[in-house]
């Protein structure tokens, strides 16, 4: 279910970059590691490369630039919208492991 959800995620991002030349422009330079960590579960690997994320596939062993922190259930709780992730930052049930400036580039593309 996670790694579904995580693909859904994905596809989604993806395909609202290519709708909107925006997004696109803002990332399409862009390369970024991003490890998604399970703190009861997997860990996943994301790539960032000219414009489009990577589907999640299993840890590389490269250190990430961008590592995302959290539980299944908070995790589920955001995709279905149940928590918002201001909310779940401010608890710390969500951790975002990234440069200030990844920060906001997360925060403007989602």
């Amino acid at each position: 279910m996670i790694e579904e959800d995580l693909v859904s995620l994905v596809d989604r991002f993806n395909r609202h970059a290519q709708k909107n030349p925006a997004v696109h422009n803002e990332v399409k330079d862009l390369v970024r590691s991003i490890q998604v960590k399970f703190t009861d579960g997997e860990c996943y690997h994301i790539e960032l490369k000219d414009g489009m994320l990577s589907l999640p596939g299993g840890a590389n062993g490269a250190k990430p630039e961008i590592t995302i922190t959290t539980d299944t259930k908070t995790f589920e709780g955001l995709v279905r919208k149940e928590i918002g992730p201001m909310k779940a930052l401010v608890t710390r049930k969500l951790v975002i492991d990234a440069s200030l400036e990844d920060k906001i580039l997360l925060r403007r593309l989602f």
